[in-house]
């Protein structure tokens, strides 16, 4: 039987269990190093893709689990939205190099207690952890500027008068395509698959009547997309 969700966060006095989830070898290695280093840390374990992700949080129950994003088959997205659904009591950092609100916003929609950037230092990190444990959301320093950022930024759905033939996700990926993203990080930051980017893709190019994505970006840039928000 899995542990309630009313016994959320690690026990006092117990070690925080954790298990990281990074396909890059050296810096899930490194990181479980860090940890195991540390006065009341414990790694419970270590996997490298979503799917391995998901199955080792639902053996292991961890107090925490610390989640890349890019990752083969399973992203840390999905990962995180199937380890949540499943042991709501699990609490998920996603430990990532993306920046972009996109990806912030997906992790928290996929139930993320925290988001902390590969780059940050060593305290952060275990500031993060421990937060979490305690079943509170953390997500970094500046976060919360960004947050404040976005929402006091009308999105594009709501601003019509930008292409007004586009639909709301058409304007999205019209905007990251003048930012320089291609069809895979698109996919990625959006959370959508190659195959549905590839189609907004062409029904911009229609729209705009366009013939190239060079031609597509200097519309958007005209128009004043491909600034981003961060």
């Amino acid at each position: 039987m899995e542990p309630s969700s009313a016994l959320a966060g690690a026990v006092p006095g117990e070690p925080i269990r954790i298990l990281i989830s990074d396909d890059h070898t050296l810096f899930r290695q490194g990181l479980a190093a860090l940890l195991r280093s540390v006065t009341g840390f414990e790694v419970s374990g270590e996997a490298s893709s979503g799917e391995q992700a998901v199955m080792q949080a639902h053996a292991l129950q961890p107090d925490v689990v610390l989640m890349d994003i890019q990752m083969p088959g399973v992203n840390g997205i999905e990962a995180t939205r199937r380890i949540v659904t499943a042991s709501p009591h699990i609490g998920v950092i996603v430990v990532t190099m993306f920046e972009d609100d996109d990806s912030l916003f997906a992790a928290m929609r996929a139930g993320a207690r925290g988001y902390i950037l590969k780059g940050a230092g060593q305290e952060e990190m275990l500031r993060a952890i421990r937060a979490v444990a305690r079943g509170e959301a953390l997500f970094g320093p500046g976060i919360a500027q960004r947050l404040m950022r976005f929402f006091n930024t009308p999105p594009l759905a709501a601003r019509p008068d930008l292409f007004p033939d586009l639909t709301d996700r058409e304007r999205e990926v019209l905007d990251l395509i003048a930012q320089g993203y291609n069809n895979g990080e698109i996919a990625q930051h959006l959370v959508i698959s190659p195959k549905t980017v590839r189609n907004h893709v062409s029904n911009i190019f229609s729209k705009l009547q366009v013939v190239d994505r060079a031609q597509a970006i200097i519309r958007a840039r005209e128009a004043g997309l491909g600034q981003g928000t961060s």
